[in-house]
């Protein structure tokens, strides 16, 4: 794919002309990425709309070979190496940014000291910065900034950067980051040296990238094919192009309030109802007394029906986090919560109602043992459909429109979008104090490894360009995060 995009045919500015070098030159060329037969359909497509809109004709002969779906199915599973391989997106000139010069292999471009190298000098954040500008000029008003970076490695201080940037220009804008990395990062390291390298980085990023947000999510389990959350699902760990699925069709139904219309307070619609911002999710989360600014991500996918018995608990039970090193059946009497549920299946494997919906969920948190202290709920009755290009991570019992089967289908152990045309979905972000062992890890590894006199990493953060104080600095900040969260810290901060 260019990194123009590819909505618009526009050719290099820079000048054939222009000559930078003298001297023997030799050019090494590698041969193009081959097409996958999804790409190769896609483009077919296009090629033969075009023509057809050129010579403002239809139908007749079709030129290009068909391509069943069933072989870009298998095409695509066997074959995805990179996100452009699935992508089926329209892209803008200004929407890519190519980080240019990087001769660096992928599994080495691992570390915040790597990564902090890269960057020239602030320059690939100005014009980062300057495509930004370009879309929020088109905005009528900005509700908050959603940001998502892949915190496993060198796009860590990138993002820092950009975030930097974002906070001195748009200064009253919120952002909630998802701070989001596949299930290869969680590999323990074979030597010592990567092992400390890989908790500083972890440390050292999430406390650089949280203090540049209002809200950070942790998005990534070790392992999403033995985790809860993949009860119904059959994916392969291994594959990059089945996680992401997973964890994208999260985002997005997390995302879908903020798209909603807004009706006001109490107007619901029969197709939508509880339309927030992205300001205000942040609010709810992280602006009430303990604010707390780390929240945990929760899916059921597919989201259960709304039939049989103990239904409200059902919801709830099928709710599992996507956020790693977390603790279990915390009661947090201060929890808030926010969940999006949208596409449920009610009587008869008909789509329920927005009322039917609400009521269900409310029942649930009052007949459950545990009930956070708020909950904002957001529903849609459109489900979250699965495109062709979406993977096969669907298991033997879930049905063509998410339902969940009795009895799993033989021969068939997972389905994609040719046997799941959509799927019911809810997520839930939620700020617990179940997320205190996350911090206490980081906090943990930042003074064991960085800190501490003697600390065999302390040369090492030394050369990603902290001085100790900073590190100092980066600890209390995690301190007081775990401070916030720890009811013995504050029943014994009450009695002083």
């Amino acid at each position: 794919m260019s990194s123009r995009g590819t909505l618009y045919d526009e050719g290099s500015s820079a000048s054939s002309n222009i000559l930078t070098w003298g001297g023997n030159f030799s050019t090494h060329a590698a041969e193009p990425h081959k097409k996958n037969l999804f790409l190769q359909s896609l483009y077919g497509e296009e090629q033969e709309n075009s023509l057809t809109f050129e010579n403002g004709v239809t139908g007749g002969e079709n030129p290009r070979t068909e391509i069943h779906d069933r072989d870009k199915v298998e095409s695509l599973e066997n074959g995805v190496q990179y996100w452009t391989d699935f992508s089926k997106v329209e892209y803008h000139p200004q929407s890519l940014y190519e980080l240019s010069g990087l001769w660096v292999d992928p599994q080495k471009f691992d570390n915040y000291g790597i990564g902090r190298e890269s960057l020239s000098g602030g320059l690939q954040v100005e014009e980062i910065s300057e495509r930004l500008r370009f879309f929020v000029e088109e905005c009528d008003h900005i509700q908050g900034f959603q940001f998502i970076v892949d915190d496993s490695g060198g796009f860590s201080p990138l993002a820092v950067d950009v975030l930097e940037s974002i906070a001195d220009e748009y200064t009253n804008v919120p952002v909630l980051l998802y701070a989001v990395r596949g299930p290869g990062s969680s590999v323990d390291p074979r030597s010592q040296k990567q092992r400390v390298s890989r908790k500083l980085h972890d440390a050292v990023s999430f406390s650089r990238l949280s203090s540049l947000c209002k809200l950070i999510v942790p998005v990534g389990l070790p392992s999403l094919s033995r985790s809860k959350a993949s009860t119904f699902l059959c994916v392969n760990d291994e594959k990059l192009y089945h996680c992401s699925a997973a964890y994208a069709a999260t985002l997005h139904s997390l995302s879908l309030p903020f798209r909603m219309e807004p009706l006001g307070p109490t107007a619901d619609s029969s197709y939508a109802s509880g339309a927030v911002t992205v300001n205000e999710v942040v609010q709810i989360l992280s602006g009430q007394a303990r604010q707390n600014m780390v929240a945990i991500l929760d899916a059921a996918m597919p989201a259960p029906s709304l039939t049989g018995n103990e239904v409200e608990q059902t919801l709830l039970r099928h709710l599992q986090p996507l956020t790693p090193e977390i603790a279990k059946d915390i009661e947090d009497l201060q929890s808030v919560e926010s969940i999006s549920v949208h596409g449920a299946l009610g009587p008869g494997g008909q789509r329920a109602s927005v009322s039917e919906v609400k009521d269900m969920v409310h029942a649930a948190y009052e007949h459950a043992t545990t009930r956070p202290m708020f909950c904002h709920l957001s529903v849609v009755q459109c489900p979250l459909p699965i495109p062709l290009p979406f993977p096969s991570i669907f298991g033997n019992r879930v049905g063509q429109h998410g339902e969940l089967l009795s009895t799993p289908i033989i021969d068939s152990p997972s389905r994609g979008s040719l046997d799941v045309h959509s799927i019911p979905m809810a997520a839930r972000l939620r700020s617990s104090s179940a997320v205190l062992p996350f911090l206490e890890n980081r906090l943990g590894s930042l003074r064991s490894f960085g800190i501490a006199r003697g600390a065999p990493g302390a040369e090492l953060v030394r050369s990603w360009g902290f001085a100790k104080d900073e590190l100092e600095d980066m600890g209390e900040v995690l301190s007081k995060m775990i401070t916030t969260l720890d009811p013995r810290s504050q029943m014994s901060s009450d009695s002083d």
